[in-house]
């Protein structure tokens, strides 16, 4: 019989970062109401990328994915923590810290560097620079919650590390709403040039506020680190064999996070340089000039806050069911993975998988029925117009439709460290960015799809990956038996088509409210979210998917039989 205590956990870590989310949407909300999707927004969205793709590529990436097999195992053949293995967590801590001290003051030099060169750049370019030259340390702190976190997950201490985020989003808040009243910021009624100046202060003092937000972080983690017997020290003598093979183990999966990273962060900065800009002169820029020829600028002004906007909502699902569940799984899949017998292995993953479709498909399916009532209650409001609504929309939608690939790929990935195969994910990193690259830059100069060609990018590479990585995987284990998941899969597909049905009859019926405004748009929201999550819920427990045991309380359960 399969151990599911990783189900409870995801439970834990999926209730936990959806209180995180929540005030992630009111984070961002709040950030459309003060700043708009004008150059301040964009600048912030790029400068703050910089710090998290460190976090994906050494906190939550490759020294992670090396550190949390090796571990477990170490702990696994222990029984409980001892020295060795205290030794082991400590050095690893002292290790990240040195190499991100390091790209710090590098990164620092380069950015004000870069300031004192070419001070003439254009407005958001130049913004974009200062921002990231004072959040910058972040990195440090950021992979640090990170990596510290990944030594609570291996001895099942979830809920801190789920919580952390939590600080982060509270800061963000107050900072906006505190900032904004006493610079006397109302974007209905300042004028453009004063409206950006004060904009401009607040992202300036947001900015510094990351920082203090990253050492509650790290604060929030210590008493449970105390708790399974860990302590921040310094180690001597960390030049181990095993840090060794960590370190070997860290650089193919630091190569993959960071092509994947590198595609995030290409992104952000393809919208930003492709899009319209304002000048030093406070001009609009709508063209540039290469080569004598003069190009069009595909991008609308703000297209980088407006993908920002986009992905965060396609992310909400994911990181609190996708995200939540993988993380909760790696430790089991880290210690059995290189047992002789892989059937534990192997039933594990199939669960997984399971659970993961169970959740993507809706999330899918749901995200695109109700993008147009969810963008509009979010985010139009403030300096957001309704143009930039319908075009966060569009880009949603391409977006949305490869949420059940994100999804898989968080536990295929994991399967495949857990293996100790680093090389597989990093080829399919580089498969998936030259993918990207080749749908997404012909199309941002199609009239109607314009910023939203990178979320179509984005789609096609996630969803290639993911089918192409499954079949090896599979191939590599020597079967996983995916046809015993089969029928549940095609019952959620058959419940998923329910639940569209379901939604565009009530969109067409006359309870759907009309109109345009707040309570309308939640109205509209909340309506389709419950037609649509009742009809799928009810139709899979009516078909008997067995993968409602896991996600739902019993006595619900039992109702629905």
């Amino acid at each position: 019989m399969v151990d599911k205590s990783f189900v409870a956990h995801a439970k834990l870590i999926s209730g936990l970062t959806l209180l995180s989310r929540l005030l992630g949407v009111a984070r961002e909300s709040v950030s459309a109401n003060y700043f708009g999707a004008g150059i301040v927004s964009s600048a912030f969205t790029v400068a703050f990328a910089i710090p998290n793709l460190f976090r994906k590529l050494f906190g939550e990436g490759a020294l992670s994915a090396a550190f949390i097999p090796l571990y477990a195992q170490h702990l696994k053949q222990q029984k409980e923590i001892g020295q060795d293995a205290s030794d082991f967590a400590a050095a690893s801590v002292n290790l990240l810290c040195a190499m991100l001290a390091a790209i710090t003051v590098l990164g620092e030099v380069m950015i004000w560097g870069a300031v004192w060169l070419w001070p003439d750049l254009r407005s958001d370019w130049l913004l974009t620079l200062k921002f990231t030259g004072i959040m910058l340390p972040y990195v440090l702190l950021i992979c640090g919650t990170a990596f510290l976190s990944s030594i609570l997950q291996v001895h099942r201490r979830f809920g801190p590390p789920a919580f952390a985020p939590v600080v982060l989003n509270l800061t963000h808040i107050g900072v906006m709403a505190i900032g904004a009243r006493l610079l006397w910021l109302n974007p209905r009624f300042a004028g453009d040039a004063q409206l950006i100046a004060k904009q401009t202060a607040l992202a300036y003092w947001l900015s510094g506020f990351v920082l203090v937000a990253g050492i509650l972080q790290v604060m929030v983690l210590l008493p449970a680190l105390r708790d399974v017997g860990f302590r921040l020290r310094w180690v001597r003598h960390f030049w181990t064999p095993l840090v060794k093979r960590m370190l070997l183990m860290t650089v193919p999966v630091a190569l993959g996070a960071g092509v994947l990273q590198l595609s995030v962060l290409m992104d952000k900065g393809i919208s930003l340089l492709l899009a319209e800009g304002i000048g030093r002169d406070g001009k609009l820029i709508r063209q540039f000039e290469v080569l004598g020829q003069v190009i069009r600028l595909p991008m609308h002004l703000g297209a980088a806050a407006r993908l920002n906007w986009a992905q965060f909502l396609y992310q909400f699902p994911l990181g609190v069911f996708a995200i939540a569940l993988a993380t909760a799984i790696f430790p089991s899949l880290s210690a059995d993975a290189l047992d002789r017998d892989r059937t534990r292995f192997k039933e594990v993953m199939r669960l997984g998988i399971e659970a993961t479709l169970f959740e993507g498909i809706a999330a899918t399916l749901g995200l695109i029925i109700v993008r147009y009532p969810a963008v509009q209650l979010l985010f139009q409001h403030g300096d957001v117009t309704a143009l930039d609504t319908q075009l966060i929309a569009r880009s949603l939608l391409f977006y949305a439709s490869a949420i059940w690939a994100f999804s898989l790929l968080q536990i295929i990935n994991r399967a495949y460290y857990a293996l100790h195969d680093t090389r597989t994910p990093l080829v399919m990193s580089i498969v998936n960015i030259v993918i990207n690259l080749v749908v997404e830059l012909p199309l941002i100069w199609n009239p109607w799809l314009g910023e939203s060609a990178m979320a179509v990018g984005t789609c096609v590479s996630f969803a290639v990956q993911a089918v192409i990585m499954l079949w090896m995987l599979d191939r590599r284990i020597g079967g996983m038996e995916l046809r015993r998941i089969a029928p549940a899969v095609l019952k959620m597909l058959l419940a998923g088509g329910l639940m569209v049905l379901a939604c565009w009859g009530v969109r067409a019926s006359p309870i759907y409210p009309g109109g345009s405004g707040k309570w309308v748009w939640a109205a509209q929201l909340m309506l389709l979210i419950s037609v649509g999550a009742g009809v799928y819920l009810i139709t899979c427990a009516l078909t008997g998917v067995s993968v409602l045991e896991h996600l739902l309380p019993k006595r619900l359960l039992r109702k629905n039989r």
